[in-house]
């Protein structure tokens, strides 16, 4: 065996061990413990080793991280616009909030060290200010998604979102401002800072409700989104900044740049994460647009368009294509008999029938009510006759009850038609000839359709 066949023999035996849910908590726990093992290591290392940076480099993280909070902000205000995501609302006022007091206090540190006032052993107050309010919204897009799920009166939810930024905001910023004292980092004592683990252990709760959310996710969708997994990252960065921090005996020293710079990696892994989310909603809502709701064949829309698109390409390569027109026979009468739920059903089957038995350049569509369309590039009228054989035999050999039929009509490109109405139009006469004329013989098609 090869080195690539035993890699793989080796990741598939990794994962057949972390197949079961206990499998998948030692793996879990035993991450964690060797993730908190690293961490422990790099700041005993930084710490002993008198690791420090330059004020300039500190700065530019800031001003990077700034900017990277009002980017999420505004993606955030664009999906709370979007999707009335009020979680997307606090955490864009939360990004905002922080990016403001911390760009005051870029500029209060800049003037200091300009005018050498700077004093290394205090704790700037914007940085525990924005913080730890980053935090405490953080649980509060927890607790509103939480007990308001969904909004039954968006504009009044809504303003109950920014009470509850302005009430957090202005709490915390008293609370810090009425301290008797600002914070000072001990360089004698183990934990240097200690006030940095209010935002820590704040972090660590909104890392575990993150987490817990995952998880729930995961049971009901049965996957998770990206943005998801980014808050829980965030969450877990933000405990790995304060943490660090608190070990910190001075400004830009070795445990305080790994704070910062978890700080603004947990920016960096939020608006890529809020990036690829939106990109995923665009992508449903491009789908939606295109696509009929019940079958997830494609719509009126994108029929038309396709049918377009095919009679500018066989003009230029003056090769056929067909259109079928199907309709669902008795759709009516199932529905009085078995109810509206068993015909949603019948039209979903039929819908998945034209999905197996199609190319992949043919395009299926639902016409409207109990009528479909297949669109088929480059087949003249007698294969189009061959797969609506195809189909309708597919029907008959269900056993789910009730059983299906349809009746069909087929037009051709150019002898049919040369727009989308004029095919859409033979093709519709042919299947109704079919239908009132009472023909079961789908070779009968091409005949019908040259006796109009």
């Amino acid at each position: 065996m090869g080195v690539w066949g035993r890699i793989v023999g080796l990741l598939r035996g990794i994962r057949l061990a972390v197949s079961t849910p206990s499998a998948r908590a030692r793996a879990l726990f035993a991450g964690s413990l060797a993730g908190l093992t690293f961490f422990s290591i790099a700041i005993f290392y930084l710490r002993q080793a008198s690791v420090a940076g330059s004020p300039q480099v500190y700065l530019y993280l800031e001003v990077g991280g700034t900017l990277l909070s009002f980017c999420y902000a505004a993606n955030a205000l664009v999906r709370f616009r979007g999707t009335h995501d009020r979680t997307a609302l606090i955490l864009a006022f939360g990004f905002v909030l922080s990016g403001i007091i911390e760009t005051v206090g870029y500029f209060g540190l800049n003037d200091s060290l300009a005018s050498g006032t700077v004093v290394l052993s205090h704790v700037p107050m914007g940085w525990m200010v924005s913080r730890t309010l980053l935090a405490i919204l953080l649980l509060a897009a927890i607790a509103v998604e939480r007990y308001m799920p969904t909004a039954r009166q968006p504009s009044k939810e809504t303003a109950a979102a920014l009470l509850v930024v302005a009430i957090a905001a202005y709490v915390t910023s008293a609370a810090f401002l009425a301290a008797p004292s600002a914070p000072v980092a001990h360089a004698a004592n183990v934990l240097s800072r200690p006030w940095d683990l209010l935002p820590a252990a704040l972090f660590s709760v909104a890392a575990l409700c993150f987490y817990q959310r995952l998880q729930n996710d995961k049971n009901k969708k049965g996957a998770a989104s990206l943005f998801d997994y980014s808050l829980f990252i965030v969450a877990a960065l933000n405990v790995v900044c304060h943490v660090a921090a608190a070990f910190s005996r001075q400004l830009f020293d070795g445990p305080f740049f790994l704070a910062e710079l978890s700080k603004t990696f947990g920016y960096i892994v939020i608006l890529s994460g809020a990036l690829l989310d939106q990109a995923r909603l665009f992508e449903q809502v491009r789908s939606m647009a295109v696509s009929d709701p019940l079958t997830g064949l494609a719509n009126y829309r994108r029929l038309i368009s396709v049918l377009e698109a095919e009679l500018d390409r066989s003009r230029r390569t003056q090769r056929p294509f067909s259109i079928v027109l199907l309709d669902m026979d008795g759709l009516k009468i199932i529905n009085d008999h078995f109810g509206h739920l068993t015909g949603s059903r019948a039209l979903v089957r039929i819908g998945k029938v034209l999905r197996n038995h199609s190319r992949a350049i043919d395009t299926a569509a639902r016409y409207g009510g109990d009528e479909f369309a297949l669109v088929l590039p480059e087949a003249a009228k007698d294969i189009a006759t061959r797969v609506v054989s195809r189909i309708r035999e597919r029907l008959a050999a269900e056993s789910e009850p009730p059983a299906l039929s349809v009746s069909a009509g087929v037009a051709a490109f150019p002898e049919d038609g040369d727009t989308p109405e004029k095919l859409l139009g033979a093709a519709d006469r042919a299947l109704y000839a079919m239908k009132y004329r009472r023909v079961s013989s789908v070779q009968n098609l091409t005949r019908i359709a040259a006796c109009l």
